[in-house]
């Protein structure tokens, strides 16, 4: 299957299809058992996807499922506070690697760079894509966007990209808030083109996930995806799937 990736503005108009290449669906929540695994993954083969994101050691499953489909596995690093050490880490990236993972989503060490340690947070970011990137995985690095400032997320931007991130991320979907759309133009407007925006936290509705696309986000990471689409599908029967303007 041909999947580009397509960023979205004010009154673009957009298909089932590309919804749902936007959706990475979100398998993360403690609880959840093999059976739920299995269950998301066929909802996202069925409505193809882009990836799911699972806990690291549901990997193997996920692969399984997913085998044969064009639906990426994916995993987080750090996840969800962000502070376990750079060796941990990069450990964690290359065993997801060898588990099968094309995508890893990596937390900041929000707390160090809180602390004004942003050569620490550059280093440790640059050593998890430079592990990546030789086995040609991407890297969404996730900031926490709840504990920062707009200041310090166009910060965060500048280091993540420096370090060679190929998205950064908004939240875990763990701290008090997630995906705001201010912070989201604030970080498409802070990375150069080379790098995507990814929105987590909170997105669980069609209408939350086009404003959300409306920013030129191309990433929703979300355990609403089959509500989004559901969504969509009624909304097509009536005329067409528009991302709205945020100005009217």
């Amino acid at each position: 299957m041909n999947r580009t990736v397509k960023r979205f503005k004010a009154g673009d108009k957009i298909t089932i299809e590309e919804l749902a290449y936007t959706l990475d669906h979100s398998l993360l929540n403690p609880s959840i058992t093999v059976d739920q695994l299995k269950d998301g993954c066929k909802l996202a083969r069925e409505n193809d996807c882009v990836s799911v994101c699972v806990r690291p050691s549901d990997l193997p499953i996920v692969v399984e499922e997913l085998a044969e489909t064009d639906v990426l596995p994916t995993t987080v690093i750090g996840f969800p506070h962000g502070t376990a050490t750079t060796e941990s880490k990069v450990f964690e990236t290359k065993d997801a690697i060898k588990k099968g993972a094309v995508e890893v989503d990596m937390v900041m060490n929000f707390a160090r760079f809180l602390s004004g340690e942003y050569d620490y947070v550059e280093d440790e970011i640059k050593q998890v894509v430079d592990v990546s990137h030789e086995s040609d995985v991407k890297v969404k690095v996730i900031f926490e966007n709840h504990y920062l400032t707009t200041e310090q997320i166009k910060k965060a931007c500048q280091i993540a990209e420096k370090a060679g991130a190929d998205f950064v991320k908004t939240s875990t979907g763990y701290a008090p808030s997630g995906a705001k759309i201010e912070d989201l133009n604030t970080m498409r407007e802070n990375v150069s083109d080379n790098v995507e925006v990814k929105a987590a936290g909170g997105v669980r509705d069609l209408d939350q996930a086009l404003e959300v696309l409306g920013t030129g986000t191309v990433r929703i990471g979300t355990s609403g995806s089959k509500k989004i689409l559901e969504d969509a599908k009624d909304r097509l029967k009536e005329g067409k799937l528009v991302i709205p303007d945020e100005s009217v």
